[in-house]
């Protein structure tokens, strides 16, 4: 998977994930990520920002794994490594160099 792909899913999943959540408690009336008041100096201590529009934004943190592949079968690209690697032959030969690399970074994200 690429990265932005990988980066672009999650961030919807999360998003989906919390909305549904919000729907699925709404008759309990349980509240999930409610509007906060009060000193924003002291909800930084606990991840979360004020965004340019007044919103709460928490910061989604990713550290991936990348590998970078060069084949002279294919051509090359960076995918997210992910799950279980599996090794074996398939009838095809051919030259591969590959490194592995982690990328850490934080989106701000700010839910309804």
């Amino acid at each position: 998977m690429d990265l932005k792909d990988f980066v672009s899913e999650t961030l919807q999943q999360i998003v989906e994930g919390v909305k549904a959540a919000q729907d699925s408690v709404q008759q309990s009336g349980a509240s999930i990520n409610p509007n906060l008041l009060g000193d924003y100096k002291e909800h930084a201590k606990h991840g979360l920002l004020l965004s340019g529009t007044g919103k709460v934004a928490q910061l989604v943190q990713f550290d991936v794994a990348l590998e970078v592949k060069e084949d002279t079968g294919t051509k090359g690209g960076i995918g997210v490594v992910a799950g279980v690697f599996a090794l074996g032959s398939q009838g095809q030969s051919n030259t591969e160099n590959s490194s592995l690399s982690r990328v850490k970074f934080c989106i701000p994200l700010s839910l309804a």
